[in-house]
């Protein structure tokens, strides 16, 4: 299956965000992951958004198995960090919603989704692409360079990093500003459906590339 299930989701990266929530700086899904960020990151609700990028993308959507994802598919974290802000956001799709389980060979699908749902929100170039494994997880990673449509004047590095858990499919999306905030975003530890803690994106990532 080719499974689109992100397609309009990086648009939240370049959409406002709300105010701010207090919550632990490890945060924890209910899909079977967990994700750590440095106590200065402002971890931020932009939830009331999420319907109208649904509804949106529904519009534009093709066949019932992407309408069904766009319905299902949940922010699960949005973080942001200094002036020109760089955000982080974690978008996950439960198969307990979606009616269906993924696998690795689905991955591909997913990830092409949301690298195509990027071109939507960005001027990108220079495109890298890589293929590793944490623990026992497949992982897909593209980064780009790009600027947000009609701001050329602000550079960002967009990094897109996939996977299938047991119970769902999870990407995590940065616009990083500056290269220590992509250093943050790369070095958050990780744990995925209860494995031994890494490192979301290690030194290794780009050496293999996708099938």
């Amino acid at each position: 299956m080719k499974a689109r299930a992100f397609p309009a989701l990086l648009l939240l990266l370049s959409a406002p965000l709300g105010a701010q929530n207090f919550i632990a700086q490890t945060y924890s899904s209910d899909i079977g992951f967990t994700y750590s960020l440095p106590a200065d990151w402002e971890v931020t609700a932009i939830a009331p958004s999420l319907p109208v990028v649904q509804q949106q993308a529904t519009k534009s959507a093709t066949g019932e198995d992407e309408k069904k994802g766009v319905a299902c598919v949940q922010i699960a974290l949005t973080a942001r960090h200094g002036r020109p802000p760089s955000v982080i956001v974690a978008v996950v799709l439960p198969f307990a919603c979606f009616g269906q389980e993924m696998t690795e060979k689905d991955l591909s699908g997913v990830a092409e989704g949301a690298s195509e749902a990027l071109k939507k929100s960005f001027d990108i170039s220079s495109p890298t692409y890589g293929a590793y494994l944490l623990g026992t997880h497949s992982v897909w990673i593209e980064r780009v360079k790009g600027t947000l449509k009609g701001q050329p004047g602000n550079p960002y590095t967009v990094e897109t990093v996939c996977s299938i858990l047991k119970k769902g499919v999870v990407c995590w999306m940065e616009m990083a500003a500056d290269d220590g905030a992509l250093q943050t975003f790369e070095h958050g530890a990780i744990v995925l459906d209860g494995e031994a803690p890494t490192t979301l994106v290690p030194p290794t990532a780009f050496d293999k590339k996708p099938s």
